[in-house]
């Protein structure tokens, strides 16, 4: 007699079986972002915190909402979004109404992100491109409160402001009444989350244990911004000039967290030192000659727009097949 034929279903490859999802992935981002938000808190108040909770809170509703409208799959569980409402919030002064923070929240996850599809698809980070569409508010938000000021919860329109160091930098001087420490530590005038270069720094490392991110990004970004100004420090001792700009402004925030997000970021190795070293470039060159003092969220964005032509330029060659070309050519032309 013989035995029984069982007729089993074999899947397309790959095989692996990993417990890291996107779930896990963006709790882990979460987790590195705590250190800043505590901070802070503890530097701008309870404000800072109600800010991030709200912003948090839009996100996942506006995403819940329109995936709803739309009769697609609820994705609001894998936390993408809430990673894009804290970093976002992240972005901002303290003093920024409500209402200004739910209209970036609007646009980075209905406009930036799910319009092109939803996760893995759009092209440009959401909490950055609604950083930069958030410009069209300038008075609201070129209030920078003082650390350890008390902030009022609702209304800000009496707070008292301050200029940020990356400000004075801008001009071309070194702002010697902070101190180095106070840059990295976070006790200056700045964004909620993107002052304390410490914190970031922490959360970063927390990122690298965990192989959520790689070393490529933020080493060509951040190294790049060093050589530059220290090469040329704008009559300036190299290396404080050098110091203050890599502490400065979100500097730190745009490298590890921003320009490592795997949508809107190149897959080969070569194509992520390219893109780091072309965001330190271009963030150098606003800073010493735009008329906005902070060039990183440009900078990640323009990169992000190069992604697909450093990818193609960067990704390995098969075995007799042409090099890169710009352009391809069509077959019988």
């Amino acid at each position: 007699m013989s035995k029984p034929e069982y007729l089993l279903t074999v899947s397309s490859s790959p095989h692996v079986r990993v417990r890291e999802n996107t779930r896990t992935i963006m709790l882990d981002v979460l987790i590195s972002l705590l250190p800043a938000l505590i901070f802070s808190v503890y530097f701008f108040g309870l404000r800072s915190l109600l800010l991030c909770l709200v912003s948090v809170a839009a996100c996942e509703a506006f995403e819940a909402l329109y995936e709803k409208l739309m009769k697609k799959p609820v994705t609001v569980g894998d936390l993408s979004a809430a990673v894009t409402g804290l970093l976002l919030a992240f972005c901002l002064p303290v003093t920024t109404p409500y209402w200004v923070l739910l209209i970036g929240d609007f646009f980075a996850i209905v406009v930036v992100k799910q319009l092109y599809g939803g996760i893995g698809k759009n092209f440009m980070n959401p909490a950055l491109a609604a950083r930069v569409f958030l410009f069209s508010f300038p008075t609201l938000l070129n209030k920078w409160a003082p650390p350890m000021s008390s902030t009022p919860l609702w209304n800000t329109t009496d707070a008292v402001t301050s200029a940020t160091p990356l400000a004075t930098l801008h001009l071309g001087s070194i702002p010697y009444d902070t101190a180095l420490y106070q840059l990295f530590i976070g006790q200056v005038a700045g964004c909620l989350g993107e002052v304390s270069a410490c914190m970031l720094l922490l959360g970063g490392l927390f990122l690298l244990a965990r192989r959520v991110i790689t070393a490529r990004i933020p080493v060509a970004f951040m190294g790049t911004v060093a050589v530059l100004t220290f090469l040329f420090p704008r009559g300036n001792d190299p290396f404080t000039w050098m110091m203050y700009e890599l502490l400065s402004g979100g500097l730190f925030l745009g490298a590890i967290f921003m320009a490592t997000d795997y949508t809107t970021s190149p897959a080969t190795p070569r194509g992520q030192w390219i893109y780091g070293v072309g965001c330190g470039l271009i963030t150098v060159f606003i800073r010493y000659f735009g008329a906005y003092p902070e060039g990183v969220s440009f900078a990640i964005l323009i990169m992000n727009a190069f992604v697909w032509l450093i990818d193609r330029f960067s990704n390995p060659r098969r075995f007799g097949s042409p090099g890169f070309r710009f352009f391809r050519k069509e077959a019988g032309k």
